[in-house]
């Protein structure tokens, strides 16, 4: 690669044995929530910790099966962070239910369990912790908050596969953790989700739920939607599964390798004994975000703000006037959508790659 070749922000694999995969698949003919749905499912609970893994199409229909499988409807609220990308709390307000926004930790930008314990209320029946960038939120202090209240902890894991805390993968300590298969995540299977859980009853509604509602088919049970995995899809997921830990190690030494190198900007911090897999590689630079992110832009490299704005400020979640809703008083959100920027760390970087984005990123500092 030539020195001047732009570097994205981000670069999705796809390569010629996910093409042999899919060619595979539909050669045979069983195309639809057949065969390699479920090796993908009994592959992906190994990764997930859990005993029981459920394929949907998408990380946005894992949350909200999962929220409709836990009974969530009309009258109850979830805790969920603003600093996030929107299908998190879409997923709350799909099943009727009003998301409940809680403030961030500075150091980490997942839920705040200081902000999370003073955000339970009378109709509170879940917590939905985001493992924002591949990093697990606290997740002991949040599991002891929502057993204390008696509440559903649902794990948003869509950028987190493979990340864990000590031993214990995240995924496996909610009552659902929910993955996503997007084509820029740490995997991907074109498109689709995975919800993990070891409560049989709930893997089986989810299942249901799936499938309109049936296992058999004619034999409906509930009132089910259609958001089936394709084998197509779940091949590739196979697929991928297969390289993650590879890919997983190959980002955390790109991650170490800017931590190392970069200066002038706030690095990432990992917790001791937490796992960060590094769906992004996210600094923060209190002064002149954008214009390092231009300067960056003009040398080349890509990168990203994830998110510019917080949810509790997009139209959906705005009060009835148009204007923010006075209930979320959100400091760290706020000073994180304005603060933060992902540098690519994508696995197929390169060395010297790696050495232009630090060069980059501490030149523009220097001149800004």
């Amino acid at each position: 690669m030539s020195d001047n070749t732009p570097i994205p922000a981000a670069r999705p694999v796809i390569d010629e044995s996910d093409i042999e995969a899919v060619v595979r698949v539909m050669r045979s003919g069983m195309v639809v929530q057949g065969p390699e749905v479920k090796a993908f499912e009994e592959e992906f609970s190994a990764v997930s910790g859990s005993e029981h893994c459920v394929a949907v199409n998408s990380g946005t229909s894992a949350l909200h099966m999962t929220l409709l499988a836990l009974g969530l409807g009309p009258g109850d609220e979830v805790i969920v962070p603003s600093f996030s990308f929107a299908a998190t709390a879409n997923a709350v307000r799909l099943v009727g239910a009003e998301p409940v926004f809680a403030d961030i930790d500075a150091d980490t930008y997942n839920l705040d369990p200081a902000a999370v314990a003073a955000a339970v209320g009378p109709r509170t029946a879940a917590i939905m912790p985001v493992h924002l960038y591949g990093l697990p939120a606290n997740l002991p202090a949040l599991t002891e908050i929502a057993e204390k209240a008696g509440l559903a902890l649902v794990e948003d894991a869509a950028q987190a596969h493979a990340a864990a805390i000590g031993d214990r993968p995240v995924g496996a300590w909610g009552k659902g953790g929910c993955f996503s298969f997007y084509p820029t995540k740490n995997m991907h299977s074109l498109e689709g989700g995975m919800v993990s859980t070891d409560d049989a009853e709930l893997a089986r509604t989810l299942r249901l739920l799936r499938n309109q509602g049936m296992e058999q088919r004619y034999a409906n049970e509930i009132v089910g939607a259609n958001v089936r995995l394709t084998d197509v899809a779940a091949a590739v997921g196979r697929n991928q599964l297969s390289r993650l830990g590879e890919w997983t190690e190959r980002r955390i030494a790109n991650a170490a390798r800017l931590t190392a190198g970069l200066k002038g900007v706030i690095t990432p911090v990992v917790p001791e004994g937490y796992r960060h897999v590094y769906h992004q590689y996210t600094i923060r630079v209190p002064e002149h975000r954008d214009a390092l992110q231009a300067a960056l832009t003009e040398r080349g490299i890509g990168s990203a703000t994830y998110y510019p704005t917080p949810i509790h400020r997009l139209r959906p979640f705005l009060a009835a006037d148009g204007s923010p809703d006075p209930r979320w008083e959100l400091p760290e959100t706020e000073r994180a959508a304005a603060e933060a920027l992902s540098l690519p760390v994508f696995p197929t970087l390169t060395d010297a790659e790696l050495d232009r984005i630090i060069d980059a990123v501490n030149a523009s500092i220097e001149a800004l």
